[in-house]
């Protein structure tokens, strides 16, 4: 090449304001072309987990306390000093059993001034009942008179003023005979009185013996010997026993949202900290209607009835309980961490695959920055239990989604699928609506993206 032949484009590169837009275009060629090389080096790694053929078990999971059938607690109703203890921690008792004793030296001298105080009152109905026939014997000595005096005032032997005081000593006589009667009425009231104070001093002196209302084992001892117990305000609870720990219960709260899928009778397995090798089943008998709200959250108490011959397990210990509602056998399932892969590729690489295999594009985001969408959400046709895009723990039951086979020569097909049940780790496949899976096939879980060996060093990205 030489300047006569090219005259025009030598004139225009010998002219200084035009040497800088040729200089600054070859550089963003150059540019262009390591980029492109950049890019070609980077090679994607898929990580894959098998469709399978199986079972699925959906479960409802909640946390509880394990509680005897029946609890009682055994108080005081007098006050008094603990005298003496006849039960322990653990201690198996019997329904009567005396096992606590209170001081009864100041209700036993209640009981001997009641006893005193009754005494007394049936003197008092002894002289009421000498009083009262007293005053009958006045009474009937001023009735003679009366009559006297009316026979004699009729014939004119006495004077008026005589026969009106015969008649006044008659009414007057009357009127005693009546206090004394009332008297006696009212001494016998005070001897009732007074042998109702007898049976309450007798039965507060009988309660200072403490008895076991039922047959169980102690679990919870309050007080000890000497110590004092008030039961001016409350009755102080002294022994907490619980009825045949063989037959207890699991108190376990439920959340809203799964309460309606549980039903009485259902089984139930549940593990505790104390034996975490051992399962322990039982049933639901009740789901309490008392809603339970904390933080906002609404639980549901479920009563799960469970035997415990062994007495392995003790009032109080936290369960782990695991109701099965649902169970799907001989079905086609995958793993969970497919229905989150998102594949790292541009957006329009992901909408081309999509039209390819006759896919939907709907349910893609694109990324805020660059236009390209590095993650692409699960193609959900409805969300109602979350919001989180690409969350598989947010679908439920006759969702669809999508997820990413791999075939050979590390090339991905997107699948469009409904979903099952779900044991949250795999998930049912109930129908493929678009593209191919069997059981076997490789699920995209992971893609890493290895970068090619350049200066300074090399490394992987997820």
């Amino acid at each position: 090449m030489t300047r006569l032949e090219f005259p025009a484009a030598w004139q225009l590169l010998r002219r200084p304001q035009n040497r800088w837009f040729v200089v600054a275009g070859l550089g963003g060629l150059g540019a262009l072309v390591a980029l492109l090389a950049f890019h070609r080096g980077d090679a994607i790694q898929y990580l894959t987990a098998k469709v399978q053929q199986g079972v699925i078990r959906d479960a409802v999971d909640a946390t509880g306390s394990v509680n005897a059938v029946i609890t009682v607690q055994v108080g005081s109703q007098v006050s008094g000093t603990i005298a003496q203890l006849n039960a322990d921690f653990n201690s198996r008792v019997h329904k009567g059993d005396v096992i606590a004793l209170i001081d009864p030296s100041v209700l036993q001298g209640a009981l001997h001034q009641a006893t005193a105080d009754l005494e007394s009152a049936k003197a008092g109905v002894a002289v009421a009942e000498a009083d009262l026939a007293k005053a009958n014997a006045a009474l009937a000595q001023m009735k003679a008179e009366h009559d006297r005096a009316v026979a004699m005032e009729r014939n004119g032997v006495i004077t008026q003023q005589e026969f009106d005081l015969a008649t006044a000593n008659y009414e007057s006589a009357k009127a005693s005979a009546d206090a004394a009667a009332a008297g006696v009425a009212q001494a016998r009231a005070q001897v009732s009185q007074k042998e109702a104070a007898l049976a309450v001093a007798r039965t507060g002196l009988e309660h200072t013996v403490i008895r076991s209302p039922i047959d169980g084992i102690v679990v919870a001892r309050n007080v000890d010997v000497g110590q004092t117990v008030a039961a001016s305000l409350q009755a102080p609870t002294i022994f907490t026993i619980a009825q045949d720990l063989t037959r207890m219960r699991v108190y376990a709260k439920v959340d809203e949202s799964d309460v309606g899928r549980i039903k009485p009778g259902q089984g139930v397995a549940f593990k505790v900290d104390a034996f975490p090798k051992d399962t322990f089943r039982g049933a639901v008998s009740q789901i309490r209607m008392n809603p339970t709200t904390v933080q906002n959250v609404v639980t549901y108490d479920a009563v799960i009835d469970f035997a415990n011959p062994a007495l392995k397990l003790f009032p109080g210990m936290t369960a782990y309980v695991t109701i099965p509602v649902a169970t799907a056998e001989n079905v086609v399932k995958l793993p969970n961490a497919a229905l989150r892969f998102k594949p790292p590729l541009p957006h329009e690489v992901i909408q081309a695959l999509y039209a390819k295999y006759g896919l939907e594009g709907g349910g893609q985001r694109t990324s805020r920055a660059g236009g390209a969408a590095p993650h692409v959400a699960i193609a959900s046709e409805r969300r109602p239990r979350g919001d989180a895009a690409g969350d598989s723990a947010s679908l439920a039951p006759g969702d669809r989604a999508v997820v990413w086979r791999l075939e050979s020569g590390n090339v991905i097909v997107p699948v469009k699928i409904a979903l099952g049940i779900t044991d949250h780790a795999y998930t049912e496949v109930t129908a493929v609506i678009a593209g191919d899976l069997r059981p076997g096939d490789d699920v995209v879980t992971t893609a890493v993206t290895a970068k090619a060996s350049a200066p300074g060093g090399q490394g992987l990205r997820r």
